[in-house]
């Protein structure tokens, strides 16, 4: 066969491939109208697709045509730029998501990262995705996060022992606990599974990288929404301390002694506004006042309370706590 004419051909069955992955069905005609060839050289060219591993099926009808389908292997993939750079920029990501594939993640890229132009190389080794601070964190068991969300899948009941902190899974011969599974999340590296327990009549929060799944599953359940109807922000709420609105329990109003720029790294989700070139109001929030209190000292300035009057309470119980520890 000529140089040309190869070209030729291997340029069509990418476009070819492109255009299968892209949408579910393709009438044949179609196709050939795409390429700017016969339906039967669609017909040659989805056989050499196939020879190459790409479970194409033909589809019946009065169109007829193609579907590419789940196969038993994993064939080579085609993606254009743009998805190549995301699918490179994901599994950058994922190498810090502490959901265990980790290693695999970092391989995947490094894979990806070689067969890419070196214009799209430099897009993305100019995204820096730090994960400082997890090292020391437990993972969550890749094993384990795909039971959760097969069950949550499924509508199925888990069965699970769990772990408290520090200490192993509690595994003897007591009942496990049984929960109706709704989320998966992952929250600053670690996962979250969010579901129903049914003797609690209540919402519950576990930790994936402590939960052991017990098999069989429970029975099936009835779908159930989250407070509020957004999964993101009732864990949110949850971790402020709070049962209904993404909010913390506990809001204060403070004058710092020093200038915005120098709160507002620090002031989480708080509200920094200046007031003049070196004070700063900040509105923000704990599970509890004490905790407010202890939090705004970290600031280490002078701080003038505007209120609730129960911020100033805790500030004068945390000022006889540190007035007993000095004397002691």
């Amino acid at each position: 066969m000529p140089l040309a004419s190869a070209t030729t051909t291997s340029s069509r069955l990418l476009s070819l491939l492109s255009m299968l992955q892209a949408r579910r069905d393709w009438p044949g005609g179609l196709l050939a109208r795409r390429l700017g060839v016969s339906e039967r050289t669609v017909r040659r060219d989805v056989d050499r697709l196939r020879e190459l591993g790409y479970p194409v099926q033909a589809v019946k009808g009065p169109d007829g045509g193609y579907r590419l389908e789940a196969g038993s292997q994993v064939p080579p993939l085609l993606f254009d730029e743009d998805q190549a750079v995301a699918l490179a920029v994901a599994l950058r990501i994922a190498v810090g998501t502490g959901a265990g594939i980790e290693e695999a993640a970092a391989r995947a890229l490094a894979t990806v990262r070689q067969v890419l132009p070196s214009r799209l190389r430099r897009r993305v080794d100019a995204l820096e995705v730090s994960a400082a601070g997890r090292g020391a964190e437990p993972q969550a068991d890749t094993g384990v996060l795909l039971a959760l969300s097969a069950a949550i899948r499924a509508g199925e009941e888990l069965r699970f022992d769990y772990r408290a902190p520090g200490r192993p899974a509690d595994t003897g011969p007591h009942p496990p606990r049984r929960v109706q599974p709704h989320h998966l999340v992952v929250r600053t590296g670690r996962w979250y599974l969010v579901g129903w327990d049914p003797g609690r009549e209540d919402w519950r929060i576990f930790r994936a990288d402590r939960i052991t799944p017990r098999v069989p599953n429970g029975p099936r359940f009835p779908p159930r929404e989250v407070p509020g109807g957004d999964v993101a922000a009732f864990l949110s709420a949850r971790f402020k301390g709070s049962d209904h609105t993404d909010a913390w329990p506990c809001l204060g109003e403070v004058i710092l002694d020093r200038p915005a720029a120098e709160v507002a790294p620090f002031a989480g989700d708080g509200v920094v506004e200046p007031v003049g070139a070196t004070r700063t109001k900040l509105t923000t929030g704990a599970w509890s006042w004490p905790a407010l209190a202890a939090s705004l000292a970290r600031f280490d300035t002078e701080i003038e309370v505007l209120g609730p009057p129960e911020l100033r309470t805790a500030f004068a119980e945390l000022s006889r706590r540190a007035a007993r520890s000095a004397r002691d």
